[in-house]
């Protein structure tokens, strides 16, 4: 309270005549001088942001489109609040430059979807990578409680805000580091025993998958996310390759403490992102009926089942799915 009492006075000493209530001004000076501090630490004030060739809204714009599934320039400009004119130029300057591409709408001629293309995956990468070693290189000193406390402190922030009425993620996604895979390999055999009754084969099953990940591991194709909560490991997934145009989705499992969070939607969404990113034509997983949940997050994320078989495995009788989707 003594900083917005400072402030204040700095304000009231420029001489500029509050525009607000004087009982709404501490707050409002407060909210001010983070959001200085804040952009300040990300660089939003440079010409160039995230060593692209771009500024905050065309990063944003590109953001967006790398992770939606062909939204239009009018859906894009209503969800990011910025004018119609400004996105058209914005989205004009991206397909000369081979960035994206315009796609007719079926539905409706007077639409069209945009995509990124191959070139424009590309220079995402960079961006992406950029972004996350910055707000990596903030978080890492901080404890795991204190890093929880402020993504959860963050949240709070939006949804006071008015920001998206989802439940506040209150998870960290990291990439995997020693000791992760005896989680994934643990989490996987007691949570499908306890709930679907299958025996130790299975995390056997898990166990050669995680190693040969590691053996084997491409980071220029591959990735692992850990999400963690609280300090504690509580989801994960991976992407490896199958083929040079393919991607195969593995080991996707959310602890029954992050349920609620949307978590699995969030690291099927990554897989895509990481994909397509990496020009990837195709992504696959293998499935099996039963597991409802994670079969309903593939449906809603554009999978669609391709074969079926029977089989037993792991002490029970199962019917295993292949699921494949373009990307």
């Amino acid at each position: 309270m003594a900083k917005a009492s400072a402030l204040i006075a700095a304000h009231r000493a420029a001489a500029i005549p509050p525009a607000v209530p004087e009982d709404l001004l501490p707050a409002v000076e407060a909210m001010r001088h983070f959001t200085r501090f804040y952009t300040q630490r990300l660089g939003i004030l440079r010409e160039r942001l995230y060593e692209s060739p771009f500024g905050l809204s065309a990063v944003r714009v590109l953001y967006e489109l790398n992770h939606r599934d062909g939204p239009s320039a009018g859906e894009l400009a209503r969800d990011l609040g910025l004018d119609a004119g400004y996105m058209s130029r914005i989205v004009s300057n991206f397909v000369r430059r081979g960035l994206v591409r315009r796609v007719r709408s079926q539905s409706d001629a007077r639409q069209s979807h945009l995509h990124l293309t191959a070139r424009g995956r590309k220079a995402m990468i960079p961006v992406e990578q950029s972004s996350q070693r910055q707000l990596g290189a903030m978080l890492a000193p901080l404890p795991a409680p204190e890093r929880s406390r402020l993504i959860d402190s963050v949240a709070t922030a939006e949804r006071l805000l008015g920001g998206a009425k989802a439940a506040p993620v209150s998870y960290l996604l990291r990439p995997h580091r020693p000791g992760d895979m005896g989680w994934v390999i643990s989490a996987h055999g007691a949570l499908y025993a306890r709930e679907f009754g299958w025996n130790i084969e299975f995390e056997a099953f898990v166990a050669d998958i995680a190693a040969k990940f590691i053996r084997d591991f491409d980071p220029a194709w591959e990735n692992c996310w850990i999400a963690e909560k609280d300090g504690e490991n509580v989801g994960s997934v991976f992407v490896v390759r199958h083929s040079k145009h393919v991607a195969k989705l593995r080991m996707l499992i959310v602890d029954p403490r992050a349920r609620g969070l949307k978590l699995g939607r969030r690291l099927v969404d990554e897989c895509l992102a990481f994909a397509r990113a990496k020009g990837y034509r195709r992504m696959i997983l293998w499935t099996n009926s039963i597991l409802l949940a994670a079969r309903q997050i593939y449906i809603d994320t554009g999978f669609v089942k391709t074969a079926e078989e029977k089989h037993h495995s792991f002490g029970v009788d199962l019917v295993g799915e292949t699921w494949e989707r373009d990307l």
